[in-house]
């Protein structure tokens, strides 16, 4: 089965805003559309397939029913899907958070760690985001901060503009502010550790939770340093490489390229609108849609005006 069009997942959250609902047009129940889940194969919200021999079921099933082949030779390393890629819209600040690493979140909650980029869609002029420290600090500092509402002085404030990239390590101290829409490709993990959440209540009345014992193990307290090392790529580590599409609809208009055996392609559109085809597969394709290509694919052509982000498995080292 070649091109695959797929149905997002979507997420709540209280910090969440509409923006992918009315200008995305995305639906989902509900007036808040914190996070579309657009390449998912994660049990919390698996993406669902729209066309073809698997139509109305979710991409998990067609893996489990097709094999890891459909991951490309680049997946072999992978005892499960890898990725998992959502849009975002915080219209509030999102928690300070932690992700831990393979080692951790496999021995602690039986799934992938979380390393993770953002590229930034859209922000207000005063956006900003938290991304690591300002300077190192010890752990027993770390501690006293989290239990005395002290933390937000000691982190870095990262502005942010339409069109930057993040990379997210596990293990580094982050959070969303308020007003950005980005896209967010990341390991297949649900796991997070809140620090500080600024007193808000959940859908139960409740604060949410924290996780500072576990956020404690896993959190690096040294100064976060931006990866400026993954050239011509967007942004590239062992679990996902990243590349920038731009069409202008004039120049350049179109773009032809080939799936081959080594890894799956996935395509998100962040804007735009024109046509792709793939063998006997062919769809308009309009901004905040995701398209998955598995590994063999063969021949694809996308054409019109778009931003896209096209993400595929690394080579195994």
């Amino acid at each position: 089965m070649g091109l695959m069009k797929l149905k997002p997942a979507c997420k709540d959250y209280l910090w969440g805003g509409n923006r992918l609902k009315t200008e995305y047009g995305i639906a989902c129940e509900g007036e808040i559309l914190s996070e579309a889940w657009v390449l998912s194969c994660h049990p919390d919200g698996p993406s669902v397939i729209e066309n073809g021999a698997y139509a109305g079921k979710t991409l998990r099933e067609y893996l489990e029913a097709e094999g890891k082949a459909v991951l490309g030779k680049n997946g072999a390393k992978f005892t499960d899907f890898p990725i998992l890629t959502k849009l975002i819209d915080a219209r509030d600040n999102l928690s300070i958070q932690v992700h831990p690493d393979n080692a951790y979140a496999q021995k602690y909650e039986n799934q992938y760690g979380k390393t993770e980029m953002w590229y930034i869609m859209d922000a207000a002029p005063d956006a900003f985001l938290y991304f690591g420290f300002e300077h190192e600090i010890g752990r027993e500092e770390f501690e006293r901060r989290i239990r005395e509402d002290g933390l937000l002085p000691v982190l870095h404030q990262a502005p942010v503009h339409k069109g930057d990239v993040f990379f997210i390590e596990a293990g580094t101290l982050h959070a969303i502010g308020k007003n950005i829409l980005l896209a967010e490709i990341q390991q297949n993990s649900n796991v997070t550790y809140r620090v500080y959440d600024y007193g808000r209540v959940g859908k139960d009345g409740k604060k949410r939770e924290l996780h500072i014992e576990k956020a404690l193990d896993v959190t690096n307290c040294r100064r976060a340093e931006e990866d400026t090392h993954c050239y011509p790529h967007v942004a590239s580590c062992p679990y996902f490489t990243v590349d920038h599409l731009v069409l202008d609809g004039k120049t350049m208009k179109k773009i032809c390229g080939e799936v081959g055996e080594d890894s799956f392609l996935s395509i998100l559109f962040l804007s735009g609108e024109g046509g792709i085809s793939c063998a006997q597969a062919s769809f308009s394709y309009r901004k905040g849609e995701s398209y998955f290509l598995p590994a063999g694919s063969g021949s694809f052509a996308i054409e019109g005006e778009c931003d896209a982000l096209i993400t595929t498995l690394p080579a195994q080292t």
